[in-house]
């Protein structure tokens, strides 16, 4: 992004209780595990029967919903708001983002941009146009339920590999994985693997470039860029490393403009139109960098989420010198996937959903206006421009509809 501003949880312990005895009131009946005596190893467990006698067939793997969301784009004025809701001691983004994590915590799997890198612990912290924002976004990216971040942007070297090294640090360290820049050529190589319902998914993601910043001497791999056939390269590599879906976030288009692009339909059909045996390489591409919503579209039988717009951005101005509302609109995209009727056959989307989003510069507030619509606010306009997007590629005939 390059326009200038105006201005999990952690995990509970589980604790098992197990039955002292057989037969438990309430308890289920069946066979026990045995134990093996000391030094010995324990018989392996009997198939479990059917009520023919012969062994039961394997649960059907279960499916899963995905939520993606737009740029998270610390602006100075964003900076100024987390430390005020920290009480001026540190910074806290989580409440900022407190309005959608419903959303994003209830889905098995949820997926961010995270457009800048951050500065060291303690700052100094800057906004456009080389941002370094604090680390501390990364807590609240976890908070509120993602699981991984796309890490390729145009702002992805505005400090060079160290920026890159202490943002991919961070992220880790809150406990969120993260793809489209790398520490080391191993990591580069590697495809991010997440587990959602019965599902491996495969995150990769790619931008269209750094800025004019060189990528750092030695490590050509430091950043994805969009090559359509390291795209489907990477794809195919995630499927061998045990991928059933892959979803590819692209940092693309063209800023202020709703409609997507001409290298984004082109790109958009040509790797949708890849394919491996029974199964595209592709199964899910989700856009970022346009700064508003762009439309979704079914292409050759995969959704595209041209843009979603801005996440997290301070007041945005246009190429015209204006403030633009529509810099802080986005959507969150829902899908939910099925498992596939035979082995190796494509987990398909059997649910295609956006949700608008704005967020509220005046409180530092990211917005569920859905909710807040039901709850009373006179946010009736927004929402309906923002579906008016959405919908613009006449993606309604192929089953989108706006989510609750």
């Amino acid at each position: 992004m390059s326009t200038t501003p105006l201005s999990r949880t952690a995990l509970a312990a589980a604790t098992v209780l197990l039955a002292a005895a057989a037969g438990c009131a309430g308890a289920p009946s069946g066979p026990r595990t045995a134990t093996a005596p000391a030094g010995q190893a324990r018989p392996a467990d009997p198939p479990a029967a059917t009520s023919a006698g012969g062994p039961a067939a394997a649960a059907p793997p279960r499916g899963f919903t995905l939520v993606a969301t737009g740029d998270v784009l610390p602006h100075a004025s964003i900076i100024r708001q987390a430390q005020a809701d920290a009480g001026g001691t540190g910074y806290d983004f989580r409440p900022m983002l407190s309005g959608v994590k419903p959303v994003i915590s209830r889905a098995d799997l949820a997926i961010c941009h995270m457009e800048t890198v951050y500065g060291k612990d303690g700052g100094p912290y800057t906004g456009y146009p080389a941002f370094k924002s604090p680390p501390e976004v990364a807590t609240a990216l976890a908070v509120t339920g993602y699981d991984s971040c796309s890490t390729a942007s145009n702002h992805t070297l505005d400090d060079g590999a160290a920026g890159l090294g202490r943002t991919l640090d961070a992220l880790d360290k809150a406990g969120v994985r993260h793809a489209g820049s790398a520490r080391t050529a191993t990591e580069a190589a590697r495809p991010t693997l997440l587990k959602a319902g019965g599902a491996t998914v495969g995150h990769l993601a790619y931008t269209y470039g750094t800025n004019g910043f060189p990528l750092p001497e030695g490590r050509p791999w430091a950043v994805n860029l969009i090559d359509e056939n390291k795209i489907l390269a990477d794809a195919r590599a995630a499927r061998a490393a045990g991928a059933d879906v892959v979803v590819v976030s692209l940092h693309w288009g063209t800023e202020w403009q709703t409609a997507p692009d001409q290298r984004q339909l082109s790109l958009g059909r040509s790797l949708t139109a890849a394919r491996t045996g029974n199964r595209p390489d592709v199964d899910l591409i989700i856009g970022t960098h346009a700064h508003v919503p762009q439309a979704y579209e079914k292409v050759n039988g995969t959704w595209i989420v041209y843009g979603m717009g801005d996440q997290i951005a301070g007041d945005m101005i246009n190429y015209n010198g204006a403030f633009d509302p529509r810099g802080n609109e986005g959507t969150i995209g829902r899908f939910t996937f099925a498992p596939p009727a035979e082995a190796g056959g494509r987990w398909d989307v059997t649910k295609a959903e956006f949700l608008p989003q704005w967020f509220n510069t005046g409180t530092g507030r990211v917005v569920d206006l859905n909710a807040a619509i039901k709850g009373g606010q006179n946010l009736t306009a927004v929402r309906d421009r923002i579906r008016e997007v959405a919908l613009g590629r006449g993606a309604a005939k192929d089953g989108l509809v706006m989510g609750e």
